[in-house]
């Protein structure tokens, strides 16, 4: 049987403009099928920050599988294990946080390769991932359902970024503002020269490595502006942000000040 999904590297090489996509921090598989059936190019279910373990993660993968939006799920750091189960999950693309150096790329790409390509744990009979063996040379294939994305979020992977993007079995580098901001001494300053100047050399130096290069940008005018300098899949919102900021707008205009 074929596997029904694409994967962002496939999304990303069957079109010229940049992929827009959304963030799913609930842990809710309504609000993940909510997102997949906005228009959005493609949706993020985040274990890194959100309180997600294998079973929700299963759930929204399930709940989005009826929507054209391409699943990508961040787990929570380069943990062999967790990809693995992830994997198996049917997780058909990857993203992997605090990646600084073309080493760490290679371990996170070992890790989701079969052997002799890598060291991923083979149980293709007993997971989704190769719906119970039902997909055809799964095992002999499999690299070919999985992408596998990677984040650079420190000053030094940003001086690694075209490195990390070569890095074979790594099929595209996000670059993470907030993360970046932080280790450069500017928490909470994503918008500060110094670290646009920055997202802009990692997003320069993915591109010349030949991969796309990606990148976090909540406000419409850096997402924009990242487009402009290459990005070619920009996170622009997240649940969790839309729902915070619409229920204070909702307070503001009806419930009275205090005192």
């Amino acid at each position: 049987m074929p596997l029904p999904l694409t994967t962002l590297r496939d999304a990303l090489a069957g079109t010229d403009r940049a992929l827009f996509g959304g963030w799913v921090c609930t842990g809710s598989p309504v609000v993940a099928e909510i997102v997949a059936g906005s228009g959005l190019d493609w949706v993020l279910i985040d274990m890194e920050h959100a309180p997600n373990g294998l079973e929700s993660v299963l759930a929204q993968l399930h709940a989005v599988s009826g929507y054209p939006a391409v699943p990508v799920v961040r787990v929570a750091a380069a943990d062999e294990v967790l990809l693995k189960q992830v994997l198996d999950l049917g997780a058909r693309t990857v993203l992997v946080p605090m990646v600084s150096t073309p080493e760490q790329a290679a371990d996170v790409a070992a890790a989701t390769r079969y052997p002799p390509l890598g060291r991923r744990g083979v149980g293709s009979a007993l997971a989704r991932s190769a719906r119970w063996n039902r997909v055809e040379g799964y095992l002999q294939q499999a690299a070919d359902h999985v992408s596998v994305f990677v984040q650079v979020e420190t000053p030094e992977g940003v001086a690694n970024a075209r490195a990390i993007a070569a890095t074979p079995g790594i099929d595209g580098v996000l670059v993470g503002p907030s993360d970046l901001a932080a280790s450069m001494g500017l928490l909470g300053q994503q918008t500060h020269p110094d670290v646009v100047a920055a997202v802009e050399s990692a997003l320069a130096q993915i591109r010349a490595a030949g991969r796309p290069a990606g990148v976090n940008a909540f406000d419409p005018a850096f997402a924009r502006r990242y487009v402009e300098a290459g990005a070619r899949f920009v996170l622009v919102g997240a649940d969790v942000v839309l729902l915070a900021r619409g229920s204070e707008r909702l307070a503001a205009e009806f419930v009275p000040p205090a005192g």
